[in-house]
């Protein structure tokens, strides 16, 4: 009996933990939107001074050497540049998916600071909508038989042999 009703409390904890999911991967959407846009202004900027002296991005990083501040921000724009293509390619992936999309591109939720600041933001709700509910059936179902499949592995190790 105490089995099951810990599994059932498995099952309910997972499926409400994974009714979030829709919300959240909007919210980290949006955070994702804006992270592009800020990143998009600092690398437009940085092409506009290069154009402005008649090179390409290319040509300009590679110019800038000599001081360790020089060098250092060298680094520093090209992890920006590198950042963008990333976090642009996982913005328009999201954008027009829909939650199950999301959830099927949840490796696409990669960006720590994206994902904290929407962290930070995100507050949990009961969802009342088809979405939700299929997420929390799916979440109750792997609770569920994720939990009752270690107790049984457990009870199964502990039985006591008899011959």
């Amino acid at each position: 009996m105490i089995i099951r009703a810990i599994t059932l409390a498995g099952g309910l904890a997972v499926g409400a933990g994974a009714s979030q999911f829709p919300e959240f991967s909007q919210q980290y959407a949006q955070r994702l939107g804006g992270a592009v846009d800020a990143l998009g202004e600092v690398v437009a900027d940085f092409d506009r001074s290069a154009a402005a002296e008649g090179l390409t991005r290319d040509q300009a990083l590679v110019q800038m050497t000599g001081a360790d501040f020089i060098e250092r921000r060298r680094v520093d724009m090209e992890r920006t540049f590198d950042r963008h293509t990333v976090l642009s390619e996982d913005l328009k992936l999201l954008t027009d998916a829909g939650p199950f999309m999301r959830a099927y591109h949840g490796a696409r939720f990669t960006d720590g600071d994206v994902a904290k600041a929407a962290w930070d933001a995100y507050e949990p709700a009961v969802p009342l909508n088809l979405t939700g509910a299929i997420f929390a059936s799916f979440g109750f179902f792997a609770g569920l038989f994720s939990i009752g499949g270690l107790l049984a592995v457990l009870r199964w190790s502990f039985r006591r042999r008899t011959a």
